[in-house]
């Protein structure tokens, strides 16, 4: 088996010896789309081990047409990185962590992200440090929110949905639920929900109902000038249309660990240009899964399905 890998794995104990037990290793940490196409090609490599935080391009029909890939395995449970359609099409298998539910049940990393979100935007966290930074000690800037009075609205009660929940509540929070496939605990719009809380967290995947679903029209219905966190995906919401309800104080605040199109030049990121001139707006480059403890788990439960 020849398999390139074009994530980082180095700073992961063990795992390069584990992939070197399954095959011939052609390891990038860093390249462009047509370095691993050439790698492809002339290496005769027939898998891929990818994870998309690092990855800056699509694998799709121009990076595989004409090569010997049969295996695509990610370490991820999102595969918007990938050309599935075009896979499908071509005999190419996908593995992802979604294959292994009791896995991922185990993986709480990026639920822990946004609550982490969550609790930098309602603390003003990263205001208090910069002020500090500065040899100031003006603690009256920076009142914040207290989680166990307020109403937290989760769209999306599937794994990490469920997880935000049960933090939430931990912190003694009131929290409500949006998710059109859950009945027995939702709320019926998600207009209405999003009218009571005073934070809203995004946790589904991008299908066409999904995309954008935050918008400028459902905007229009906060009603408490909440904060919005995203560790789903940047199409989930029209980053315009955000940076636009911040203006206008329709949201308190922005924070997400995910950007519209990720694989574009990220100057052209309507949120992230506003990030530099708000301190409201907390934008990570998609850390979500990035924990040690959750990274090495995936990548030996996707080397061993090698």
């Amino acid at each position: 088996m020849n398999i390139a890998v074009i994530t980082p794995i180095s700073h992961l104990d063990g795992i390069v010896e584990l992939l070197l037990t399954k095959g011939t290793l052609f390891y990038f940490e860093e390249s462009t789309k047509d370095r691993v196409r050439e790698l492809l090609l002339t290496q005769k490599i027939d898998t891929i081990l990818c994870n998309p935080n690092q990855q800056t391009y699509k694998i799709d029909k121009e990076l595989l047409e004409g090569t010997d890939v049969s295996l695509i395995n990610t370490c991820s449970t999102g595969m918007n990185h990938i050309d599935v359609e075009y896979c499908n099409k071509n005999n190419i298998e996908i593995y992802s962590l979604t294959k292994d539910m009791e896995l991922i049940n185990d993986l709480p990393s990026t639920s822990e992200l946004a609550f982490g979100l969550m609790m930098s935007l309602l603390r003003k966290i990263p205001q208090s440090k910069n002020h500090v930074s500065e040899y100031k000690w003006d603690y009256t800037q920076f009142m914040g929110r207290q989680v166990k009075d307020l109403r937290i609205g989760i769209v999306g009660y599937g794994r990490l949905g469920k997880m935000m929940y049960k933090y939430c509540r931990s912190f003694g929070a009131t929290v409500m639920v949006y998710d059109p496939y859950v009945t027995n605990i939702a709320c019926n719009s998600l207009e209405n929900m999003i009218s009571n809380v005073d934070v809203i967290s995004l946790h589904v995947h991008v299908t066409p109902e999904t995309k954008y679903m935050i918008n400028k029209e459902i905007l229009g219905y906060c009603k408490k000038s909440p904060y919005i966190i995203n560790t789903s995906r940047g199409e989930i919401v029209n980053e315009t249309d955000i940076v636009n309800a911040l203006k206008l104080g329709l949201i308190s605040g922005y924070g997400a660990d995910v950007v519209d199109n990720e694989f574009d030049d990220l100057t052209k990121s309507p949120i992230i240009a506003a990030m530099n001139n708000d301190e409201n707006i907390i934008v990570t480059p998609h850390t979500g899964g990035m924990t040690i403890e959750g990274q090495t788990k995936a990548y030996k439960w996707a080397i061993n399905k090698l």
